[in-house]
């Protein structure tokens, strides 16, 4: 090969080279581009402890309302939210409601919704990636219950159509007289001003768009 050849091959790699890095750099930049951000929502909220009757009334007949008794608590939260610019198209909203003194979640819901089927209850390895970002939101990820092992953390309701607002919804918060380690979940006693709730936003391939402190 001539000294030309050699220098035009090596000119060729490195144009090449920087091509992808920069095709690969736009596309991320493409894939993890929110479609909107949350101002687009125009988010309203609200949470109150409320008894067994009230947290039954508020869900109606189509849904179950969590049974608090010895000491559980019972908290009704609203979420609601105007019809986004674009459909969610394989992404979900999550909703948190989290005890920040422990960054715990509750386990039991009762949920109230224009199309309930949309909603669902429990809890994703992937949003690990939204307490990784955002500090406040610890409690959207596991715990840890061990020197070296992580636990789920409770539940969070999962939004897969757009459409669902308003969304009511009754947590339980169970008494324990002693905290359990290996039972990661948000207990009694609760005041109001130790809860957090949130809605993230999430893409189809678990991109975290964006999460939104709604209270607390």
């Amino acid at each position: 090969m001539s000294p030309v050849t050699g220098r035009w091959t090596r000119a060729v790699a490195v144009v090449s080279a920087a091509f992808l890095v920069v095709a690969v750099g736009g596309w991320r930049w493409w894939h993890d581009r929110p479609p909107y951000g949350p101002e687009a929502l125009a988010l309203t909220s609200s949470l109150r402890l409320v008894a067994n009757e009230e947290a039954q009334a508020a869900l109606g007949d189509r849904a179950h309302a969590p049974y608090a008794s010895g000491g559980d608590q019972l908290v009704l939260g609203r979420v609601s939210w105007r019809t986004p610019p674009k459909p969610l198209d394989g992404g979900y909203f999550a909703v948190f409601l989290i005890d920040k003194r422990t960054d715990r979640k509750p386990e039991i819901f009762g949920v109230r919704a224009a199309h309930e089927k949309a909603v669902g209850i429990g809890s994703a390895g992937v949003e690990n990636r939204i307490a990784e970002r955002y500090s406040w939101l610890r409690g959207a990820g596991d715990v840890r219950v061990g020197q070296n092992e992580w636990r789920s953390n409770g539940n969070r309701l999962h939004v897969s159509d757009e459409r669902v607002a308003p969304l009511t919804f009754v947590a339980l918060f169970p008494h324990m007289a002693e905290p359990e380690p290996e039972l990661p979940v948000a207990s009694a006693p609760v005041a109001l001003a130790d809860l957090l709730l949130a809605l993230a936003y999430l893409g189809p391939d678990g991109q975290v768009y964006w999460a939104q402190r709604l209270q607390g």
